[in-house]
C-alpha cells in the first residue's frame, strides 16, 4: 500500500507542477504583447508630467494680460482744459501767451517804471568821475532795480489789492483783473508824462484830442511816458555832469599853463573829482535828489 501511493505521488506531482506553471507561461507574452498593441493609448498621469518636465521651455515670453480689445478713445476735438475769463483757449495756447508775456516783462519794465530814469542818471555820473568800469553795470543795473521796487511798491501794492486778490479768489475774471490793475499803473504814469509829448503821440495815432490826460489810450501813453523819462534822465544828468566838467577845464589849463603837456589831465582831474564827490557824499545827495523828484 506504501508503495502504490508512492508511485502515484511520483506521477501526478510533476503534472500538477506543469498544470500550475501552464497559466502564468501563456500571461508574459499576453503582457508583453499588450504593452506593444497599446502604445498608441494615453499614457498615464505620471508619464505626462514626465513628459512635460522634459519640453524644452520657449524663449518668447507668454503674457499672463488677456489680448487687449481694441477701443476708441473718446474725441477730444475741442475739449481741452479752458481757462477762465479766455474762451475757447485751450491749455497749449494758453502755455504760448504766458511764454511770451514773460519775455516781454523787461521791456514792460522799461516802459512802465522809473528804471529807464535811475540807469540813465548813474552811467552819466559814472562818465562824469571818469571812471569806465566803476562801478560796473551790473551793479548800476541792480541799484536801478531795487530804487524801482522803492519807488512802485505804493504802486504794486494798490494794484494787488484791487486786481489780484479778487482774481485768485475767483471774483473776477482774469481780464477783468488786468482792466482793474491797469488804473493805479496809469495814474502813476499820467503824472510824469509832458503835455508836449502827449500831444506829439495823439497826433501819430491820429486819435481825438483827450479831454484829460486820463483819457489817453494805454499804446499812447506807454511811448509818451517812455520819452518824458528819457529826457527827465538826460536833464538831470547833464546838470550832474557840469561840476566835474569844471574840474576837468581847471585841471587842463593849470596842467597848460605851467607846460606838462606829457602829462594828460585826466590823471589829475580824476583824484580830485572822486575826492569832491565823497567830501559832498555824493550818493546820499544824488540818491536822495532821484526819489524826490519821484514824489
Amino acid at each position: 500500500m506504501t508503495l502504490g501511493y508512492s508511485w502515484r505521488r511520483a506521477v501526478l506531482a510533476p503534472l500538477f507542477a506543469f498544470a500550475v506553471a501552464a497559466p502564468s507561461a501563456h500571461a508574459r507574452p499576453a503582457q508583453a504583447s499588450g504593452s506593444l498593441d497599446n502604445w498608441a493609448m494615453p499614457a498615464p498621469a505620471h508619464s505626462a508630467l514626465r513628459s512635460a518636465a522634459i519640453k524644452p521651455i520657449s524663449t518668447h515670453p507668454v503674457s499672463s494680460k488677456p489680448a487687449a480689445t481694441s477701443q476708441k478713445s473718446p474725441a477730444a476735438g475741442g475739449a481741452g482744459l479752458q481757462i477762465q475769463g479766455l474762451p475757447g483757449s485751450s491749455v497749449p495756447w494758453s502755455i504760448v501767451i504766458m511764454l511770451t508775456a514773460l519775455t516781454l516783462i523787461p521791456s514792460l519794465l522799461l516802459c512802465v517804471t522809473p528804471f529807464a530814469r535811475l540807469l540813465i542818471v548813474f552811467h552819466f555820473l559814472r562818465q562824469a568821475l571818469g571812471l569806465q568800469t566803476t562801478p560796473s553795470n551790473q551793479t548800476l543795473i541792480g541799484l536801478s532795480l531795487i530804487l524801482t521796487f522803492f519807488l512802485m511798491h505804493p504802486v504794486a501794492t494798490q494794484i494787488y489789492e484791487t486786481a489780484i486778490v479778487p482774481a485768485e479768489s475767483g471774483q473776477i475774471a482774469p481780464m477783468d483783473a488786468i482792466k482793474l490793475g491797469e488804473g493805479p499803473l496809469r495814474q502813476f504814469m499820467t503824472h510824469y508824462v509832458r503835455d508836449k509829448d502827449v500831444a506829439l503821440f495823439v497826433d501819430l495815432a491820429k486819435e481825438p484830442r483827450p479831454a484829460s490826460v486820463n483819457d489817453l489810450s494805454m499804446h499812447v501813453l506807454l511811448p509818451t511816458y517812455i520819452l518824458s523819462e528819457l529826457k527827465a534822465g538826460f536833464q538831470i544828468g547833464t546838470v550832474l555832469f557840469l561840476p566835474f566838467l569844471i574840474v576837468d577845464m581847471v585841471v587842463a589849463s593849470i596842467t597848460t599853463s605851467v607846460g606838462m603837456f606829457q602829462l594828460p589831465p585826466v590823471v589829475i582831474s580824476t583824484p580830485l573829482k572822486l575826492l569832491l564827490f565823497l567830501m559832498v557824499d555824493g550818493w546820499h545827495l544824488l540818491i536822495g535828489s532821484l526819489i524826490r523828484s519821484f514824489n
